[in-house]
């Protein structure tokens, strides 16, 4: 018994530290003021306390410009933490910066990344990087909820990919989740939003997280109805000071499945050609993630340790902090047919 208190105590102490030191850097951050497309102080942890990798080219990157989200899922993995959101002007000259590192493919997610400004401010961020920066990819994970047809009308030409999150086909199911706001149907949203991208031409795609309230549902009939480009099927991951820790915003360790039970479930939907796994394993390893300030975040020790930010630092150096595994990257499919011209997609 000694051990294991010893290893919870360690644990807690660790992740304590961690977030004091997170903290310290987000208040000064917050304060800093933004000028001439620079942000000053917006950087992480210092360097001592980071494991450095050898700079790769950021072909694929995900950017979190917000935390803020309407939903309060149980398990979510970037929670809201801070409120701050970069100047537009910034974002785009991060953008830019990325975009001159070798980046192919951006995905903006959050948080709901369409709350901020109702999602304007989303949509200059997409028109700008498929007109300006003329990159091949440009996708965006939602909820759904907050998604509105005059969005499409506006800047649905300039997206390649819509992820709508998607846990379960049955409402109590996402309640208990905690995807969910009022009394609006989250399968709903989702259907009208599948209508949307068709009319739109926007490639539909669905995430799911696999956990202890949906391990046992069959999504296959359903997931074969919306017919998504890409069925992304998640195992429930927990991170230090986000979703698990005396620190953290939630308590995802209720939802915590084994990879016996994630497997089981991805045996049982087999035959859904839209399927792409990812174990736990895969998604500490092989995301980009650049967060609100424009930080790497290195998930590998299972928390977000941050790096500078490419703002103050460049994206060759901050990079090196990230933790990304590109082989990994590679081999769990993160580069693929992403750009909806080459899709071949009957509308």
């Amino acid at each position: 018994m000694v051990p294991v208190m010893f290893l919870r105590f360690w644990i807690a102490i660790k992740s304590m530290i961690s977030s004091l030191i997170s903290n310290f850097h987000l208040r000064s951050d917050e304060r800093s003021i933004v000028r001439g497309g620079r942000a000053s102080s917006v950087s992480g942890i210092p360097d001592t306390k980071q494991k450095e990798r050898p700079a790769t080219t950021p072909t694929s990157v995900n950017y979190h410009f917000t935390r803020k989200c309407n939903y309060k899922c149980g398990f979510c993995f970037h929670t809201a933490k801070t409120s701050f959101v970069l100047p537009l002007d910034v974002a785009m000259k991060g953008l830019t910066l990325l975009k001159e590192a070798g980046m192919e493919k951006i995905n903006f997610s959050g948080g709901e990344p369409f709350l901020h400004e109702k999602g304007d401010f989303l949509g200059r961020l997409v028109q700008f990087c498929k007109v300006d920066l003329q990159l091949p990819s440009v996708s965006v994970v939602s909820n759904g909820s907050m998604i509105k047809e005059n969005w499409f009308r506006k800047y649905g030409e300039h997206l390649d990919i819509l992820a709508v999150s998607c846990d379960s086909f049955n409402e109590d199911t996402n309640k208990l989740i905690g995807r969910t706001q009022g009394r609006k149907s989250h399968l709903d949203n989702l259907y009208r939003v599948r209508d949307w991208c068709r009319q739109y031409k926007v490639a539909f795609k669905i995430n799911s997280v696999i956990n202890t309230f949906n391990i046992d549902e069959d999504m296959a009939e359903q997931i074969t109805q919306l017919n998504p480009v890409r069925w992304k099927v998640f195992q429930c991951l927990l991170i230090f000071g986000e979703n698990a820790g005396e620190d953290a915003l939630r308590e995802a360790e209720r939802f915590v499945i084994s990879p016996e039970q994630f497997q089981d479930f991805l045996d049982r939907h087999s035959s859904v050609t839209s399927l792409v796994p990812e174990s736990n394993q895969k998604m500490r390893d092989s995301y980009l993630i650049l967060d609100e300030y424009m930080r790497f975040l290195d998930c590998t020790g299972g928390r977000k340790d941050p790096s500078k930010s490419i703002l103050d630092v460049g994206v060759g150096e901050a990079i090196c902090f990230s933790g990304f595994d590109e082989k990994m990257f590679l081999k769990r499919g993160g580069k693929y047919v992403w750009s909806k011209a080459d899709m071949g997609l009957e509308w």
